[in-house]
């Protein structure tokens, strides 16, 4: 263990360790690029906890695969520890690794520099990240790869930009025919022309593209499924979702409404804060802060109002 990570990490592992096995936590999550001695980690845990290295890289991949200790790979994006755990719970969620009623551990901290932040809770009290239990179930609309698909393009958008400058980005997923009643087509639909299979979210291939046509005004509508309906669509919802946050505009005024009139999910990217959020019966139930660092080119000044 280096010297930087003994100074937080030992401790703060053992104290996890203890704490998932006092509150029967069914599993522990670690950012792998915060713990360097893995060996330490692993004989810290009791047999009854399942523990998770939350991986961003092939490298932490490999490291686990040799402990074998299961892994979750997210995006190797800088976001803050909470929006790390915000992230990495999401994507369980995703991959069925958590459902309402787990009790669960998280280690986060800067990879590199060990971990400093231990956070437990039971999936579905009281906390903003979890307000969507009790809604309807994901799988009823929306495939789960689908969902993990656009939060991962969405938080790529947030950390690279498009030509070195931020984007906004709106995608609309769910129930399209009802999503479709609210919508004009603000300019010539991209993907009109091509095959179900050649527009589906899904497939790798079609991530630059849809990256590209985010530069442009207006929304994504997909399938359930991952297949586009549109893009560049203007939504006009007939009814407003709740009041949105301060701070927040158009963009995210009409991923409240459409919500809350249709059977659908939304994920806004704010141009201005790069953070992503995602959207569930008329309201926001989650938000990616992305950590604080110098902002790209074009960046409005903090004090400007988010999209």
């Amino acid at each position: 263990m280096s010297k930087t990570e003994g100074d937080f990490a030992g401790p703060i592992i053992t104290a996890a360790a203890e704490v998932a096995e006092a509150v029967s936590a069914r599993v522990l999550f670690v950012y792998a690029g915060a713990v360097n001695d893995l060996v330490a980690l692993r004989e810290a845990i009791q047999p009854k906890t399942r523990l998770v290295l939350v991986c961003r890289d092939a490298q932490d991949e490999q490291r686990a695969q040799d402990m074998s200790i299961d892994t979750m790979k997210v995006p190797a994006f800088d976001l803050t520890r909470m929006g790390q755990i915000k992230m990495a719970t999401l994507i369980a969620f995703s991959q069925q690794i958590l459902k309402a009623g787990d009790v669960f551990v998280f280690l986060a901290g800067v990879p590199g520099h060990g971990v400093d932040t231990i956070l437990t809770m039971r999936v579905g009290e009281e906390y903003e990240l979890f307000q969507s239990v009790g809604q309807p179930k994901l799988t009823e609309h929306i495939r789960r790869p689908v969902f993990e698909k656009l939060l991962r393009l969405a938080l790529e958008l947030a950390h690279e930009g498009r030509e070195g400058k931020p984007v906004g980005a709106l995608f609309v997923v769910g129930d399209y025919r009802e999503v479709q009643k609210y919508c004009v087509e603000g300019r010539i639909n991209p993907f009109k022309g091509y095959t179900e299979k050649e527009r589906n979210i899904l497939d790798d291939s079609i991530g630059d593209t849809v990256k590209e046509i985010a530069k442009m005004d207006g929304a994504f509508i997909l399938k359930g499924n991952g297949v586009i309906v549109s893009a560049c669509a203007i939504l006009r919802p007939a009814i407003a979702g709740e009041a949105v946050p301060q701070g927040m505009g158009s963009r995210h005024t009409a991923a409240a409404a459409i919500t809350a009139c249709t059977k659908s999910l939304a994920i806004t990217l704010s141009e201005s804060t790069s953070d992503v959020r995602i959207w569930r019966l008329g309201t926001m139930i989650t938000e990616i802060e992305r950590s604080a660092r110098p902002p790209l080119e074009g960046t409005p000044p903090p004090t400007g109002v988010a999209p």
